[in-house]
Order: structure tokens, then sequence, then C-alpha cells
């Protein structure tokens, strides 16, 4: 008896198309990225053209695509398909501006406040003691905690490095001095209570939370008031945080805090070329 390897005749590979909601500006800012790189390495080839690659990379990050998939619907290979993300994130991440540069940009439009909140991205629990750290006990599920500012509309200005999951808002900030640069721009910040304790200067604070409720302390009617407002003026914060997790290749990242960090950095510049344009 032999057997034969041969193929049915109704299991060929079947390909569909799917809709990319973005602009048309997002994809020749990619494919403008791509051609700078390969001018710069002095290398004029790949098996795809630039714009091709640069839908292919997008697709992955809006939709989550498995590279397989987008792999084989373009004739290419698995491994073809993540060098090509991963040279596009690195790009992408390396336009992301600095904490400094961001907050002098906005005190130049005469802007005087900006928003800061930390958010939580799940991740694939791993075994060992290394993962530990990554669990978030408010969260009950393991994953990554970074923070953004973002100005009064709600747009992203800065994303901080990716930190495990049981990080605090205030080591957050207190590691990357938030503080200090707020006070060197000149800026101020609103913030919820989860940052309470970060500014003790009384006279002139640059971080201004609500107040807090306590079982031996009650808010009175002013103080009640004057959380409201403020949560009113922090809103827009959530709405960039909503931007930038439209990307779902954020749903449960398979990367190690380095990797995350530059992915972040690369959603924060799509985020802003979509939002702001």
């Amino acid at each position: 008896m032999t057997k034969t390897k041969e193929r049915a005749e109704d299991t060929c590979p079947l390909v569909y198309r799917c809709r990319l909601p973005l602009s048309t500006r997002t994809v020749n800012h990619l494919a403008g990225l791509l051609r700078r790189r390969l001018k710069a390495i002095r290398s004029r080839w790949r098996i795809l053209p630039p714009g091709r690659i640069a839908v292919i990379v997008l697709a992955v990050l809006r939709h989550d695509q498995r590279l397989a998939d987008m792999a084989s619907g373009n004739n290419v290979s698995e491994s073809t398909v993540r060098r090509w993300r991963d040279e596009l994130i690195t790009l992408l991440a390396a336009q992301a501006p600095r904490l400094d540069r961001a907050l002098r940009k906005v005190a130049k439009r005469g802007r005087e406040v900006v928003l800061i909140d930390g958010t939580f991205i799940p991740t694939q629990r791993r075994t060992g003691r290394a993962n530990r750290r990554n669990y978030s006990g408010k969260h009950r599920s393991h994953g990554l905690h970074f923070l953004a500012l973002t100005d009064e509309k709600g747009r992203l200005i800065w994303i901080s490095a990716a930190r495990p999951g049981r990080t605090h808002d205030n080591t957050t900030a207190r590691h990357d001095h938030i503080l200090a640069h707020l006070r060197a721009a000149g800026l101020g910040s609103l913030a919820d209570l989860g940052f309470r304790g970060l500014d003790n200067d009384v006279r002139a604070p640059v971080i201004v939370t609500g107040f807090h409720a306590s079982r031996t302390h009650k808010l009175t009617p002013g103080q009640k008031e004057a959380n409201r407002v403020l949560a009113v003026g922090r809103a827009p914060v959530e709405h960039g945080f909503a931007h930038l997790k439209n990307w779902r290749t954020l749903t449960k990242l398979r990367t190690d805090p380095v990797q995350a960090t530059r992915l972040l950095r690369a959603l924060l510049v799509l985020t802003n070329l979509e939002v702001n344009r």
C-alpha cells in the first residue's frame, strides 16, 4: 500500500477581504518610513512594495490578525511578516516624543494643564517567579502598567515605559520624574486619587487630586462639588486611552515589557496620526 499526500479538491486556501478603518495618511506615513529606511541601509529590494507592507503591518496591529494568516494571504512566510512588523514598530517608536519635549510643546501652545492617568494592559500568564510581579491584585490578572499624559481635549502627548502590573501610579510617576518635568515646563496636572501624596507642596501644588473620604472623615458638600468638577475636567483622559486601545493588538499582549514599551510608543504615533488629522 502506498501513501500519497495529495490535497483534496475542496481544501484549497480561501482568502477574504477585511476593511481597515485607517486613513491613507497613516498608510503613506508608514510606507515613507520604510522607504527612507531602505534608502539608509542601501537596500532596494523587498518581496512586496512598501505600501503593501504598511497595510499588512497595520492589519496586524489594528485587528490583531495572526501572522500566519497574513503571511499565507500574501504568499510570504510568517517570519517575514514578523520581521516587517518589528521593523516598522521600531521606526515608529523612534518618533515618539520625549517627556520634556512634549511638555514644552504643550506650554508653547499656551496651555496650562495636562491630564495624567495610569492604565492596565492584560498579558498572557507565564509560569515562574519572574512573572509574579506582573500580577495586579486590583485587576486580578497578569498584565503591564503604564502612565499617559494627554492635553485638555484628551489627545495623547506622552506614554511611559511599560512596567509590571503591580506597579503603583506614584511609583511610575516618581521613576519618570514627572513632577520635576511639570515644574520645569510651568504646567499643572489633573489626576485621580491614585496620585495622592506625589506632590506634597500645599502652597503651589502642580498635581491636583481630589478629596479622599474615609470611615472617620466624611466629605463636605464643598469637597464633593470640588471632586465632581475635577472628574469632569479629567474625563478626556479616558478618551485618549480609548483611542489607544482601539488597536486590538493590546487586547492581550504576548511580549515582554521592553518590547511592549516599544509597541506602546509606536501606537502612540499611529493614534496621533489618526486623531489629529
